[in-house]
């Protein structure tokens, strides 16, 4: 008597974007700490050890996870504009890309130097300095002032708005804190993107060369 043999399911073939994407969307909706091989395999469906004919650990999700964040920022600077404007823009791409994804901020520095996208953003800020007389040690503070204002307003942005509860509560410490409590009460009444812009612009008044 012949009896039919069940096929086994084929496993599926994953793709770079793919697992970016499913790496990216436990991020989102549970937070950094909750990324992990098993989270993205559960995310995609399929089997913890398949995960790993295609990436070797967490680090490398975690790479996956911000080249896709940020590979969709334009690197080419608006031409005819000067200096500080064209740096303006570079850096407003790349606070609308990773404000997209706030959980995801920590790994745009923590591996800057896996995402090729990240790279391009880099090398487009640092020809603009080179262009502007900037060289030497001169140009990668400016580079490294510029990526630590965009990260920390972007995390200040999203997990402590002047908008919020801190900012409110702020107001109340007249007593002990007086200036702190007036600056709080003017700070609570300024949009996301004012402070942004507004800071961006202090930073490159410091930048500017004499």
């Amino acid at each position: 008597m012949l009896y039919a043999v069940k096929e086994m399911p084929r496993p599926k073939s994953l793709t770079s974007t793919a697992l970016a994407a499913a790496a990216l969307a436990v991020v989102d909706r549970e937070g950094l700490a909750a990324l992990s091989m098993r989270a993205v395999a559960a995310e995609l469906g399929v089997g913890t050890m398949s995960l790993y004919r295609y990436v070797a650990d967490r680090g490398e999700l975690e790479a996956l996870a911000a080249e896709f964040v940020l590979s969709g920022v334009d690197t080419s600077p608006p031409p005819h504009a000067l200096w500080d404007e064209q740096v303006a823009v570079l850096v407003e791409r790349v606070r609308a890309a990773v404000g997209k994804h706030p959980n995801a901020v920590p790994l745009t520095t923590a591996h800057r130097h896996r995402c090729p996208s990240v790279l391009r953003w880099s090398e487009a800020v640092l020809g603009v300095l080179t262009r502007a007389g900037f060289g030497g040690t001169e140009r990668a503070i400016a580079l490294r002032t510029l990526l630590g204002y965009v990260i920390g307003a972007v995390e200040l942005e999203h997990r402590g708005s002047l908008t919020g509860p801190g900012t409110a509560a702020m107001t109340g410490l007249g007593a002990e804190f007086p200036l702190l409590a007036e600056t709080a009460a003017v700070a609570g009444g300024i949009d996301a993107d004012e402070e942004f812009r507004r800071g961006l612009a202090v930073v490159l008044r410091g930048l500017r060369r004499p």
